[in-house]
């Protein structure tokens, strides 16, 4: 299993890179960005170009697998217990102001379990990797999470879903209650590598909901190849399909989950922390 393990993250990785150099070839060069769905959710030449680099990689090598991406959708078969989710851009809204945070995403699902995870920043030339069993590595070197035990001493870092303005649960009293408990919070716009970055120990944790599989099922696996613990904000098992997780250096992940799972409303939280009860 070990050595076909590495023969998927081979392939990955290779993907990923494909879909970097597109990116590349882009950047500063769009000529269509569109809006699909909610408000703010762009999509781009850049997208499509990368995902059929990415696509044709994993179809040459694998024909039989399945893929689950964000702009085609599902490809092949997808009732393999092998499935690909692939984010060809992941941090669309920076890439189309030249932000350079964002990146390609390509994960394996194996019987739906985050098993190979490549996420590769092109602007940055920062390549992450694992599978299960391997271990995690940032350009081939071995990676872990941090070893922060304090939440009053950690770097926290979230994003907030596309339908945050239609939702109350828009992750606005956890984003503020979490900067009141933790050192600070950071917002970069890629769950990708907000997962990445807990997982090479830059930030101690991380959480956010309205994901879709493409955006986290990479990111998971290095975090926990990491070191890291990734679960539901209750601790309970990660339901990928859920888009909701709480990704830490496992150490703070019970503080984390606490935190999550008793946040106070909007209304009411900043009386709460004035009186000490959290």
């Amino acid at each position: 299993m070990t050595e076909q393990l590495q023969k998927f993250l081979d392939i990955a990785t290779e993907a990923a890179l494909a879909g970097g150099a597109v990116l590349l070839s882009y950047l500063g060069k769009l000529e269509d960005i569109q809006e699909k769905g909610s408000p703010g959710n762009l999509v781009t030449e850049a997208d499509k170009g990368a995902e059929a680099a990415i696509v044709k990689v994993i179809q040459r090598h694998l024909p039989d697998h399945g893929l689950l991406t964000e702009e085609s959708g599902e490809l092949g078969d997808t009732s393999s217990k092998y499935l690909w989710a692939i984010d060809p851009l992941d941090g669309t809204t920076n890439y189309t102001h030249q932000l350079p945070i964002c990146a390609c995403s390509v994960a394996l699902l194996i019987d739906g379990v985050p098993s190979v995870g490549v996420v590769f920043n092109p602007f940055s030339n920062e390549l992450f990797q694992a599978a299960k069993g391997l271990g995690a590595t940032l350009n081939r070197q071995a990676i872990e999470v941090s070893q922060t035990t304090s939440l009053a001493s950690s770097l926290l870092v979230t994003g907030f879903a596309y339908d945050r303005r239609e939702t109350p649960d828009n992750n606005y009293a956890e984003f503020c209650y979490m900067c009141h408990l933790s050192q600070g919070v950071r917002r970069l716009g890629s769950a990708a590598l907000d997962l990445c970055f807990v997982a090479c120990g830059r930030f101690d944790g991380y959480w956010e909901r309205g994901l879709s599989p493409w955006d986290l099922a990479a990111g998971v696996i290095i975090v926990e190849e990491a070191g890291g613990k990734v679960t539901a904000y209750d601790s309970s098992p990660l339901q990928i399909k859920s888009g909701r997780l709480l990704a830490s250096n496992a150490q703070l992940h019970d503080r984390l989950s606490e935190a999550l799972v008793n946040t106070p409303p909007l209304s009411n939280w900043v009386g709460k922390l004035a009186t000490g009860n959290s």
